[in-house]
């Protein structure tokens, strides 16, 4: 669906949500709320996401949450997922971006584009919760240039040999699946790249540096080095030289999940903020009665509402089978600049107090930025919605 075609093609949306979708909503949000929230400032403290939690999201469906049950996940849909993104990021970013991560950019692909034997052998632990997965594509040199990658991959007999550095990968540490890609012929440029499921603890395959972050603090970023790692031909995800297109559909989907973190992320600001207000003192009356304050609490309330729509869009169409690129970075692009700009106005109405750490408010402007930048930097979002509009061809 092209941005040209979009206000027809919305006519037919019903965007109301299931019996079944509205119970997947109300497990995670009485799970984030409950066993999650009271945490959130500890997370963020300590730098690290206790395991018990990310079992905990296993044992409740999370981790596979839009995998076929024959592939052991729960059998729900994208929009299902976006929703459990939304609760869980509203009450911990840190935690929120690993579960993307696995859901988004490890099991998808998998799904997608696995063979039979590697979904058994790969992605339905993984959709269980009994394995951590991690998308590696970004390096030192190339981020946004994904194409521009260095990591290269040599076949040898019915195996691949992968050199090179990755950087800047959520569960990276502690994963136990990797999704990475290498260029295999660097004439072909982007048409060179291929796709491998590496395990951990295969020879050659170490874990670098720990990332020390602004925000979502709480999930690891690391590098990822390959020296003379062999990878069995068995391990290739898709076709030789059809790397690139699994990671711009792996990327989509991942969009979609940090899109609804940015509404996460948005909406604990929106309702720590309207929580406050109510109870700070000026003047001789709640600051929630003061018209500025009022002003912004409004406007808050109003763009996280159409940043929610913008993902369920996109979810939707995902659902439907439908090309959903164009509307995912729609939905990225607003909701993370919607994330920003709350968090920025939770500061505010915080006043001194939102620039202490014994508050949400400061932690929420630290998480809030990271949406800008990962899964495509908002520039690169723009370029995505407006090739679409111009209907230029990939490159």
């Amino acid at each position: 669906m092209t941005t040209a075609t979009a206000p027809a093609a919305l006519a037919a949306f019903d965007l109301s949500l299931s019996e079944d979708q509205l119970l997947v909503q109300k497990t995670a949000r009485d799970w984030a709320q409950e066993r999650l929230l009271p945490l959130a400032a500890e997370i963020d403290e300590k730098g690290a996401v206790p395991r018990e939690l990310v079992k905990e999201m296993a044992e409740l469906g999370f981790m596979g949450i839009d995998v076929p049950e024959r592939w052991g996940g729960a059998g729900s849909d994208a929009v299902s997922y976006v929703l459990v993104m939304e609760e869980v990021n509203r009450a911990c970013a840190s935690t929120g971006v690993i579960l993307g991560s696995h859901v988004s950019l490890a099991c998808a692909p998998l799904l997608r584009y696995g063979t039979d034997a590697q979904k058994e052998r790969f992605l339905a632990p993984l959709a269980r919760g009994e394995k951590l997965g991690c998308f590696a594509l970004s390096e030192p040199a190339s981020g946004s240039d994904a194409a521009a990658m260095r990591t290269s991959a040599r076949r040898q007999g019915d195996a691949w040999i992968l050199n090179g550095t990755k950087n800047f990968i959520t569960n990276g540490a502690f994963a136990d699946v990797a999704i990475v890609f290498a260029q295999a012929d660097a004439a072909k440029k982007h048409h060179g790249i291929v796709a491998f499921v590496v395990e951990k603890g295969a020879a050659g395959f170490t874990v670098g540096k720990l990332e020390k972050k602004l925000g979502i603090r709480g999930s690891d970023t690391a590098q990822l080095h390959f020296a003379d790692c062999r990878v069995p031909d068995a391990q290739r995800l898709g076709a030789e030289g059809e790397g690139f297109k699994v990671a711009l559909a792996s990327l989509d989907g991942g969009r979609v999940g940090i899109a609804a973190q940015a509404v996460g992320i948005a909406r604990a600001c929106l309702e720590d903020s309207l929580a406050y207000a109510k109870e700070r003192q000026a003047f001789g009356k709640p600051i929630a009665e003061l018209q500025a304050i009022q002003a912004k609490l409004a406007d808050m309330a109003t763009e996280v509402d159409a940043a929610r729509l913008l993902v369920w869009r996109a979810a939707a169409l995902r659902d439907r089978g439908e090309t959903y690129g164009p509307e995912a970075a729609m939905a990225k692009l607003f909701a993370s600049d919607v994330a920003v700009r709350a968090a920025r106005e939770c500061v505010q109405i915080f006043g001194g107090y939102g620039y202490l750490r014994d508050f949400p408010a400061e932690r929420h402007y630290r998480d809030a930025k990271i949406t800008e930048i990962y899964e495509g930097t908002s520039e690169i979002m723009q370029l995505v919605i407006a090739e679409d509009m111009l209907g230029e061809p990939d490159q």
